[in-house]
């Protein structure tokens, strides 16, 4: 999980921090703050965060600390509080530690992301994209943090931003010549879905399609094809095709109104194959039905599963007889 990525990876950084301090390198921290952090950075290692949270609040007691110490006890109290399972805790001191101007450079980062992931656990969305956002622009590369980034202004319902982002997270996807994440298209589809943008909807469903050819995405790229404004029934035998290609012809009724298509076009022998396809739909629904029906006391005639059997005789007739005046 990214989340669970982040907080490892600031673990080890802190673990680095100790050696650093042990070893008296950077800035000088007084024994009375240095041995209660070392102390906790010790049990850190063990995996004992309450105890390390307990050890890190000591040093937060001392009066007048430097800026460095200041920025040492925040970041290891937010490192603790995290390991100890008190999220909101964690974000609050982890966020401050970034904020401190002792905060080394090269650590910054780090803990920027670790304060998104934190924020991101306690559903706090607004200061999650906030945190990550910043550490993106900042140069930060990691996708575990870019996810955070845009599944939180997912949640917090900036659609638009979130819908720009993940466009380009797309495009740079495809300029690499790499297939985007199933996952992030399907993120973007619903975006545009509740911003109800019917055009972005429909490109990122035939990015869905392009890439992850699935019955269900198939159905959705038809139907919205034939509700476009400007849609012409004289695209309707092909749509009919392309249902029939992509396995999503639903129901009895779509196979008549397509072989009926077919004869109306002149292609009889399309449509008795097409005919064919419904006998099989129809004679599989038969059987499901008889078994639904079979009890005593659930005996009785289902009359749009009739009516529809009478469609593909007639349909397979008429196929029939023009098949026989074309040959």
């Amino acid at each position: 999980m990214p989340i669970r990525r982040i907080f490892l990876g600031l673990l080890l950084s802190v673990w680095i921090a100790a050696a650093a301090i042990a070893q008296e390198r950077g800035p000088a921290v007084r024994p009375e703050i240095g041995k209660p952090i070392q102390a906790a950075l010790e049990l850190l290692k063990g995996r004992r965060g309450k105890e390390a949270l307990a050890k890190a609040r000591e040093a937060q007691a001392v009066r007048d600390k430097s800026a460095y110490e200041n920025y040492l006890v925040e970041r290891v109290i937010g490192q603790a509080a995290a390991a100890a399972g008190e999220a909101g805790t964690a974000a609050r001191h982890l966020e401050a530690a970034a904020a401190s101007g002792a905060a080394p450079g090269g650590e910054r980062q780090q803990i920027l992301a670790a304060a998104a992931g934190q924020y991101y656990v306690i559903k706090e969305y607004g200061k999650a994209s906030e945190l990550a956002g910043r550490y993106l622009r900042d140069g930060g590369t990691d996708k575990g943090v870019r996810t955070i980034y845009v599944q939180s202004l997912y949640l917090s319902n900036n659609f638009a931003a979130a819908a720009k982002a993940i466009a380009a997270d797309i495009e740079h996807e495809e300029r690499a010549s790499k297939a985007p994440a199933e996952e992030q298209l399907q993120l973007l589809a619903n975006i545009y879905s509740q911003q109800k943008d019917a055009a972005g909807y429909a490109r990122a469903m035939e990015k869905l399609v392009a890439y992850y050819p699935k019955r269900e995405y198939w159905q959705s790229v038809l139907y919205g094809i034939t509700a476009r404004p400007g849609y012409s029934d004289r695209l309707a035998i092909e749509i009919a095709r392309l249902k029939l290609e992509t396995g999503t012809m639903r129901t009895v009724e779509e196979y008549v109104e397509a072989a009926q298509l077919s004869l109306q076009e002149g292609f009889p022998k399309e449509a008795a194959k097409i005919i064919d396809q419904g006998y099989a739909l129809a004679f599989g629904e038969s059987l499901r039905l008889e078994r639904e029906l079979s009890g005593a006391a659930n005996r009785h005639v289902v009359p749009g599963a009739v009516e529809a059997a009478r469609k593909l005789v007639r349909a397979r007739g008429q196929a029939q007889t023009r098949g026989e005046g074309r040959s």
